[in-house]
């Protein structure tokens, strides 16, 4: 698994689907997940792992601004 190319194809199409849907700073760059975690694959899929979390957790914890109902007096 280690340099199997499938794998590192399968998560550069996680990685580019994480930059491209969910919030701006959940995902360490590829050089930052070399130095916070390592360089192997598992490392990665570590990365974008914690990046699915912190997405989920934004979204399911941040308030949302909600436009005030309309008033039935009036």
């Amino acid at each position: 698994m280690e340099n199997d190319p499938a794998c590192r194809a399968a998560l550069r199409m996680i990685r580019a689907t994480i930059e491209e849907h969910c919030p701006p700073g959940v995902l360490k760059s590829e050089e930052q997940v070399n130095g916070h975690y390592g360089p192997t694959l598992l490392d990665e899929a570590e990365a974008l792992s914690v990046a699915i979390v912190a997405t989920v957790e934004r979204l399911s914890f941040e308030p949302r601004e909600r436009t005030p109902a309309p008033s039935i007096k009036s």
